[in-house]
């Protein structure tokens, strides 16, 4: 056999998936960023992104755990420095970094065949729940393909012997650790998932009568195993020293990339004047950091709900968003399990499975909210045997098509086919969507989009008007002693007893300097709106006694939420037609 020849068609082959996932990576881009600003922002984003707006304009900046970990304020803080602050800039760092995702997937090329790499990268381009939590400024997406790609990295390291890959691991896992807390369920998952993989085979290898040293030394890469051959009786020392060096610099190079990201600002940049203040900086950034992190998301009683109803909604979005990869991961497990491929359970497909299936039942336990963004951690595992049953599929078509079996090709064709169809539609339809309609996939606090033009016509009234622009009208929802929309002082609104009930309003009249004031709720509704700005805005239970003060105000009514919460926003004709007449 002319070896040169087989080590050509591979190179030929790799050469080839490679390109194909540049392909899907551009393809990702593009479903990521076009229209990306199109829709209006989700009481989540809007109260982010009002602390990365101050942050931006004061330099002044810590960690809070409610918003979760610094990578959006630090990061958007010099998007915003370039391109002026809006929907679609806010959103940017997570659409490219969920756009990229697929190119991870050569990182574990030594473990798929070309074909499951290539379904890999569609099923990590083209996901609908991906592709929605990545045109989404929230850091879900961030974590998991931080992570992913750290993971990439120490398995070649593994695979390659060349501990340097660890370093980029490290960087990698700290960038998502500063996207949210969440990475250390990841640090545990894949602990876990390894632990249960390496126990797998050591059982096998046992019971086929290797000893326990053979079994340890056939485990290290083989670039390792070779060196500490010819290495001989000093081998061992050369081992333990390499390997700790290796891990040596995956820390600090986590350390370093954690402590960017956690130091307080400007706290950070004043050490370069005063390094006898950097130690007090680390400390803030790390041990401060991990006690805030522990008292607010362990000990803060965010997971004190019942676990049965946050698994129905969990398992409902993952069934309405990710279906074909549902269907593809339970053909690519059974495929693996039984060895269809490649004779042999596959680690790589096992431990995606391990850490999938224990995010399924256990993220309905450490979420505090129901949120459907949270099956995006489950999607990404699953998507790795997903990628297998996919490719097993094809293969099947492929040989039906050799051997001219109609029958197998017509349904391998037909499953293919109608799973294309159906990843298309379902981004089709969530692609910027914000209605009841799509609510298994969408999170309850999402305005209609129609708000967003109205809330143009705000900002050219806003632009053309002296003095105070918008009147926020206080108000208590009925049956219901909680104050709404009311803030004793704007300067400091979160001192009031109802800013989050604006979101997210306040990133939109933030980012466009709209001069607001708002009023008592038992201020009366002719004192409210005595010498009324141009624009008022109302919960819709106050409509009717508002419109009969307001006269001469166009009056234009929206879903502030999915369901059961609407916002009328007033604007005075007279200024409107002024605004309009002076953009022309």
């Amino acid at each position: 056999m002319d070896m040169s020849t087989d080590s050509g068609t591979e190179t030929v082959t790799r050469s080839r998936a490679l390109l194909a996932l540049v392909g899907a990576v551009v393809v990702a881009l593009l479903v990521r960023l076009v229209s990306l600003g199109g829709r209006i922002f989700h009481w989540d984003e809007g109260r982010v992104g009002y602390w990365i707006l101050r942050y931006h304009e004061t330099g002044e900046f810590s960690y809070r755990p409610i918003i979760h970990g610094p990578f959006l304020p630090v990061v958007n803080d010099y998007i915003f420095a370039v391109l002026p602050a809006s929907d679609f800039s806010a959103r940017l760092p997570v659409a490219i970094v969920g756009g990229l995702l697929p190119l991870s997937v050569w990182l574990f090329r030594e473990h798929l065949r070309r074909d499951e790499m290539v379904a890999l990268a569609v099923f990590f381009a083209a996901n609908p729940l991906l592709v929605y939590y990545s045109r989404f400024m929230r850091n879900d997406v961030l974590v998991a393909t931080f992570s992913v790609f750290a993971l990439g990295f120490a398995v070649r390291a593994y695979d390659t012997g060349r501990l340097a890959y660890l370093i980029p691991a490290g960087a990698s896992f700290a960038t998502g650790a500063a996207a949210k807390e969440n990475y250390v369920v990841y640090l545990l998952c894949f602990l876990g998932a390894a632990f249960l993989v390496f126990d797998h085979r050591l059982l096998a290898r046992t019971s086929a009568g290797d000893s326990a040293r053979d079994i340890l030394f056939s485990e290290l890469p083989a670039s390792i195993r070779d060196r500490l051959r010819a290495r001989g009786a000093g081998s061992l020392g050369y081992g333990v020293i390499r390997f700790g060096a290796g891990v040596l610099g995956g820390l600090l190079a986590f350390f370093l990339v954690f402590v960017f990201f956690y130091a307080p600002r400007p706290d950070l940049w004043n050490v370069f004047g005063n390094q006898a203040a950097l130690p007090g900086v680390i400390e803030t950034g790390t041990v401060g950091v991990i006690t805030e992190m522990v008292d607010s998301w362990i000990g803060g009683g965010h997971q004190s709900h019942d676990y049965l109803p946050y698994l129905k909604d969990f398992l409902e979005t993952f069934v309405y968003g990710a279906p074909v990869l549902i269907v593809f991961a339970l053909v690519g497990i059974i495929v693996d399990r039984y060895g269809v491929v490649a004779g042999r359970i596959r680690w790589l497909v096992a431990f995606a499975t391990y850490w999938g299936v224990v995010s399924i039942f256990g993220y309905p336990l450490a979420t505090d909210i129901q949120a459907p963004w949270v099956v995006v951690h489950a999607v990404v595992p699953l998507a790795i045997p997903a990628a297998v049953g996919a490719a097993f599929v094809f293969r099947s078509g492929t040989k039906a098509l050799e051997s001219r079996d109609t029958v197998g090709l017509g349904l391998a064709a037909l499953v293919l086919v109608a799973s294309v169809g159906g990843i298309a539609a379902a981004n089709v339809d969530y692609w910027n969507a914000s209605t009841g309609e799509d609510q298994v996939v969408l999170q309850w606090a999402q305005p209609e989009n129609d708000l967003k033009g109205t809330l143009d016509d705000v900002d050219r009234v806003a632009a053309t008007n002296e003095g105070t622009d918008v009147l926020l009208y206080g108000t208590h929802p009925p049956n219901n002693d909680e104050t709404h929309f009311y803030v004793a002082n704007e300067s400091h609104p979160l001192r009031g007893p109802s800013w989050h009930s604006r979101l997210p309003l306040p990133w939109y009249f933030e980012e466009a300097d709209v001069d607001r004031t708002s009023s008592p709720p038992d201020a009366g509704v002719s004192n409210a709106t005595e010498n009324a700005p141009p624009v008022v805005v109302a919960y819709e239970w106050d409509r009717d006694e508002l419109e009969s003060e307001l006269d001469g105000y166009v009056v234009r009514q929206h879903a502030f939420k999915l369901w059961n919460e609407d916002v009328v926003v007033f604007i005075d004709q007279d200024a409107l037609d002024a605004a309009n007449s002076t953009e022309r």
